[in-house]
């Protein structure tokens, strides 16, 4: 078949981005080996999410006495939390499936392969087709990481896949890496009783986050009976039947100890997939292990793009779909505005959950940025006092010669949804005053965002 554009992969950039271009009237068809909707859709954000939930309501009905509830006392059933987790995304893999359907686009399914002179071969277990388009776009993705200390065997040592899927409720787990993945999955384990130890390499646990809301975390984490070990890596795993013999080394102390455990969840972080799909025989640079683009996504061979977690850039799925339309539009022949890469908001689904965007206030003062900075707790907001969580806070810091908002961080309950408020200010251009001389609703926990500006000018 002839197309105007190919994409190959249907993640959250691959599936939106084939969208978007049968939208604006190319010809699109779109090249998945599994399940549409990719990693994020099926194995990552999405059920995840629904795990968490789980979590959530058990421990809503643990504590119903707090909210004047009598209930019967309640039992975590991992099989069936992974039951419901694995049936939404079914169900959004098939709103995808739709979505292919209503925009009229062909959804080859097989592994794509980038050839020259504008071909994509696709293999099923029938053959080998070649197609060919004017544009064709990689959105391949990535997997999880397998360090040489913890090799995956799919069973005892698992990726995040295994661990969405556990046949099994281990009594205890240690997690490698406590990025967002990390972090969820072992709040997730240790909020339905097994007995999580998390290790992170480097000296706070969510590395990227800013050192407040990380110590929020952590005592969180160990409030609930978690071990957290910063600044430890692992250093080998032994498999002794049911049991992992884990050493761990405590970089600062220079000192080993041994951690046993029923499951060992390496969350390290991710590899892009880039073998065998055809980069070296099209002529395709990376770089680092990821493709070369330009501003549109535009790789170093004419007609060939590549966006999501194959590039440079931050490995998120909203990313990923900012990157897709404003590859397509490009395609297209309009001017869509570049993607702002500092303007990526951040969010981990724990409780508290945790949002921000823009700069800590760590690398606010490395940068010798002259700025304000302001806060406000939850346990003021009469919002999350009445929701019986009012854990966590706003934090604001607001450049002093331009007021405008330098970078926002937030812990608390649901305040994933709050974020996007100061994202928009940002992308606009708006100025701290103009935030908060905008009328905030009440009750609501979005009013500490306000608040929170408000102290960063009374107290500087």
């Amino acid at each position: 078949m002839k197309y105007d554009l190919i994409v190959i992969g249907s993640g959250p950039g691959g599936y939106v981005a084939a969208v978007r271009g049968a939208q604006r009237g190319l010809k699109t068809a779109v090249v998945e080996r599994e399940n549409l909707g990719g990693i994020c859709l099926n194995w990552g954000c999405i059920p995840t999410k629904a795990l968490l939930k789980s979590a959530q309501v058990y421990t809503y009905m643990r504590h119903a006495a707090n909210y004047g509830v009598d209930a019967t006392e309640a039992a975590p059933n991992l099989e069936a939390m992974v039951r419901r987790s694995r049936g939404v995304a079914e169900t959004m893999s098939k709103g995808v499936a739709f979505l292919m359907q209503k925009n009229n686009i062909d959804v080859l399914k097989g592994v794509g392969k980038v050839l020259p002179n504008h071909q994509v071969e696709v293999s099923t277990a029938d053959g080998v087709e070649v197609h060919e388009a004017d544009h064709i776009i990689i959105a391949t993705g990535a997997r999880s990481k397998v360090m040489p200390s913890m090799p995956q065997d799919g069973k005892r040592i698992i990726g995040y896949r295994e661990a969405m899927t556990l046949p099994f409720m281990p009594k205890s787990m240690l997690v490698c890496g406590s990025g967002a993945i990390g972090s969820e999955f072992a709040f997730f384990y240790q909020s339905i009783g097994v007995q999580v130890t998390l290790v992170e390499f480097m000296p706070q646990i969510l590395p990227n986050e800013d050192e407040e809301t990380a110590a929020t975390i952590s005592r969180t984490f160990r409030k609930m009976g978690m071990k957290v070990m910063v600044s430890s890596s692992v250093e080998k795993v032994d498999v002794d039947g049911d049991v992992c013999h884990v050493t761990v080394k405590d970089t600062k102390k220079n000192a080993d100890v041994v951690v046993d455990c029923d499951v060992v969840l390496s969350a390290v972080g991710v590899v892009t997939n880039l073998e065998g799909i055809g980069l070296e025989e099209t002529g395709i640079a990376t770089e680092r292990g990821k493709i070369v683009v330009d501003d549109y996504y535009q790789t170093s061979v004419p007609g060939y793009y590549a966006i999501g977690d194959v590039v440079h850039g931050p490995a998120l799925a909203h990313v990923a779909e900012a990157e897709a339309v404003c590859c397509v539009e490009h395609i297209v022949g309009g001017e869509p505005a570049k993607v702002n890469y500092d303007n990526v908001p951040g969010c981990t689904y724990v409780s508290p959950e945790v949002a921000s965007v823009g700069l800590s206030e760590k690398k606010a003062r490395e940068a010798g940025l002259d700025f304000r900075v302001g806060k406000t707790f939850f346990r003021a907001s009469g919002r999350a006092t009445a929701a019986g969580n009012n854990e966590g806070f706003v934090k604001v810091l607001i450049d002093r010669q331009t007021d405008r908002i330098l970078g926002c961080h937030l812990c608390g309950d649901n305040v994933t949804e709050m974020i996007a408020e100061i994202v928009v200010a940002r992308q606009n251009g708006l100025t701290a005053h103009q935030v908060v001389e905008s009328i905030h609703p009440h009750p609501t926990m979005s009013e500490s965002v306000r608040e929170a500006i408000e102290a960063a000018y009374e107290a500087n």
